[in-house]
């Protein structure tokens, strides 16, 4: 059996055009471990490094099965204190997230609990590995633009992405998202690709 690729498969998931879009997507199951804190410090390396280990351990069981997939690109939420649109404008410290990697439709609850007790097992000392769940997302209706850049100009995107959503009559209604489809460890920032999305839901208007 060929390896599933998510990125191939979900094309339209995994895409966006660098100017704001409306997208629809049906509900997504993800492992996810959600953390807070300056996201170059230590818990969230952690964090992402015990996300990896279930999710590589997941990718492990279904490969004995000939249900191979490839690992899917790290994603994120972010929000401050229930309003996602401060991230930016308060310390980096306060920042509240949660990391993502989109699990194929066939990966069962079972298994990913396995592979968190296996990885627990063998690497004792990454102790949040504990904290890694698995979870379905219903976001429904976005508006999603692709940012090319360092995280630092991400507000520039974001402000023509809010624009959009005024424009078009819609008001958030969830957690800002990003899709992160470059290595920051392997490609200069300059040329850094990341998806931005936001959850969006008309206004009603009251006539009368």
């Amino acid at each position: 059996m060929d390896k599933l690729d998510l990125a191939k498969a979900y094309k339209a998931y995994y895409t966006a055009p660098t100017k704001p879009e409306l997208v629809v997507f049906e509900p997504i199951s993800y492992v996810t471990i959600v953390g807070k804190g300056d996201p170059d410090g230590t818990t969230f390396a952690n964090a992402t490094e015990a996300l990896y280990t279930v999710a590589y351990g997941v990718k492990g069981h279904y490969k004995k099965l000939e249900k191979d997939f490839t690992v899917a690109k790290l994603e994120g939420q972010w929000w401050v204190n229930g309003d996602p649109r401060t991230a930016l404008e308060v310390p980096r410290e306060e920042w509240h997230w949660k990391l993502l990697i989109r699990m194929p439709t066939y990966v069962s609850d079972e298994i990913v609990e396995e592979a968190r007790t296996t990885a627990m097992a063998k690497n004792k000392e990454l102790k949040v590995i504990s904290d890694v769940g698995y979870e379905s997302l219903n976001e429904g209706t976005c508006v999603q633009m692709l940012h090319v850049g360092p995280y630092a100009t991400e507000p520039e995107t974001l402000a023509r992405m809010e624009q959009f959503i005024e424009d078009n009559q819609l008001r958030y209604c969830g957690l800002h998202h990003e899709i992160y489809l470059s290595d920051p460890r392997k490609i200069e920032p300059a040329k850094m690709k990341t998806i931005l999305r936001y959850p969006v839901q008309a206004i009603e208007v009251v006539v009368g």
